[in-house]
């Protein structure tokens, strides 16, 4: 095992359907790699990824009414002092960096067999990962966490890559609901070495439609995101055969718009969350692909 991918869902998933899109997702990886290992050359000592799928109840009826529900929900489980999501992933984060040895050969923070740490999320899901990773940058953090250790003060807890489909949450989220993310001031911020690379579509109604009724404004799914404490990069989902060059994903902040490609078919732009979960797409496989190639 080279990669560990820890991928949380969002609005209207089954467990079922999460674990088969965590799953697909990673095929198509492999697949993208094995056809075409010349285009991911820092991967040719091997990519062989394994992912663990945290699911939660995100089901409701498709409407204003549903979506405020989950919105809460999502809410309640991370909001600080109130919900336990991101202590639990903040839990299984610091075990799975515990179980990661010491890096041999910096900067390149793997362990000696090679292994990277790689969050995906989508839709809510993406809010219970910053909730979590962001933790980790407060000062009672337990130790448990393996985040900072007496043992181990130059060595703390790092996130590789992190990227997130949809994401359900305001414009504005990183100044307002995750002010510790990213490093501002004498804050260091949180242990996130990689990029936090976020995707958009226009056709995506769930952070459009019932995302401007709920909360007064699109979500970053709909639009990207809006003000942030960190320089933001825009690019576009690129298709396979195009390579993501460093100066492209190497940002705090990347925007991703995926409108040309998250679009759903005639009756998934009809249905109430329009292309919301519509990123099934080799061009998916081709950014988490790139992501682990150059976190190399």
């Amino acid at each position: 095992m080279t990669d560990i991918y820890v991928y949380v869902h969002g609005w209207q998933t089954p467990p079922a359907t999460a674990q088969r899109r965590a799953t697909a997702l990673l095929t198509r990886a492999l697949d993208l790699r094995a056809a075409h290992p010349d285009r991911y050359p820092q991967l040719t000592r091997g990519y062989r990824p394994a992912v663990v799928v945290v699911r939660w109840p995100s089901s409701s009826l498709p409407s204003l009414g549903g979506y405020r529900r989950i919105r809460d929900r999502a809410h309640a489980m991370s909001a600080a002092g109130r919900g336990n999501a991101p202590h639990v992933l903040a839990h299984l984060l610091g075990y799975l960096d515990a179980q990661r040895c010491d890096p041999t050969a910096p900067p390149v923070l793997a362990n000696r067999d090679g292994q990277y740490l790689h969050l995906v999320g989508h839709s809510f899901g993406g809010r219970f990962l910053c909730e979590a990773v962001q933790w980790a940058a407060t000062p009672d953090a337990p130790r448990v966490l393996g985040w900072s250790t007496p043992a181990l003060p130059g060595r703390p807890f790092t996130v590789d890559s992190m990227l997130i489909f949809q994401m359900a949450a305001p414009r504005d989220a990183f100044d307002r609901i995750f002010p510790s993310l990213f490093p501002s001031g004498a804050k260091s911020g949180a242990p996130l070495r990689g990029p936090l690379v976020l995707t958009h579509s226009r056709w995506d109604r769930a952070t459009g439609f019932w995302h401007l009724r709920a909360e007064g404004s699109s979500g970053i799914g709909h639009t990207g995101a809006g003000a942030a404490p960190v320089p933001q990069f825009h690019t576009r989902l690129l298709p396979v055969h195009e390579p993501y060059r460093p100066s492209t994903l190497d940002h705090r902040l990347v925007n991703v718009d995926a409108s040309a490609r998250f679009r759903g078919g005639t009756r998934t732009r009809l249905a109430p969350a329009g292309a919301h979960s519509d990123f099934d797409h080799p061009e998916s496989a081709h950014l988490l692909l790139s992501l682990a190639a150059l976190s190399r």
